[in-house]
């Protein structure tokens, strides 16, 4: 399916399913906002050998992201699980692909948001999810946080930072994302789109 000139993409890796299930809520959160359509995609793994580790397109869930949609999206909604308080290595893999994207500024501008889940409460949520900025800020990408005039921020005591939606999902990966959690994710999506859609309105003349 062709990209929308509203589309924001829901870009994320996932192992055990936590972030998949947190980026559909970020996603709902997207769906909600009139004009706004998420475009979900994510990451394959990689390999520590030049063998290829997954097959060119996934057997179930959503396909693998090209750099067109990245191009083409007005927004962008990163996820990854925590690996050492740092993303993934698929996206991290991913995102030193985009070269020629940065080249082109294809991203400057455009707004993004991150989130993330670890197996335990103190598991490096925060610095993961500012390593995935990292990339976005050289690319330009202007960043949307979690405001605390969402009320869950304060109550929750599962995941949730002002720097982007967080679930904890222990150690087996098998902890459904609470409601607070699903909350954050849905507010989350909704900010970036409304966000995304305003900057993305020509100027007046």
């Amino acid at each position: 399916m062709p990209a929308q000139p509203s589309d924001i993409l829901v870009l994320y890796y996932t192992q055990g399913g936590s972030i998949r299930r947190m980026a559909e809520h970020i996603a709902d959160g997207i769906e909600r906002v009139p004009g706004a359509s998420a475009r979900l995609r994510t990451v394959p793994k990689v390999a520590a050998t030049t063998t290829v580790a997954e097959p060119a397109i996934p057997d179930a869930g959503a396909p693998y992201c090209e750099l067109k949609d990245l191009e083409d999206c007005i927004g962008l909604a990163l996820g990854s699980p925590t690996r050492f308080g740092n993303m993934a290595a698929p996206m991290k893999f991913f995102l030193d692909g985009t070269s020629p994207l940065w080249v082109s500024g294809a991203l400057a501008g455009k707004p993004a948001s991150v989130f993330t889940s670890t197996a335990s409460l103190h598991g490096g949520q925060e610095t993961t999810l500012v390593s995935m900025m990292l990339p976005l800020l050289h690319h330009g990408m202007l960043i949307v946080g979690l405001p605390y005039t969402e009320p869950e921020l304060f109550a929750t005591r599962e995941g949730g930072t002002p720097y982007g939606a967080s679930h904890v999902a222990g150690a087996a990966d098998d902890r459904p994302v609470s409601d607070a959690e699903r909350t954050l994710c849905i507010a989350q999506g909704r900010r970036l789109a409304q966000v995304a859609l305003k900057l993305a309105r020509p100027a007046p003349a």
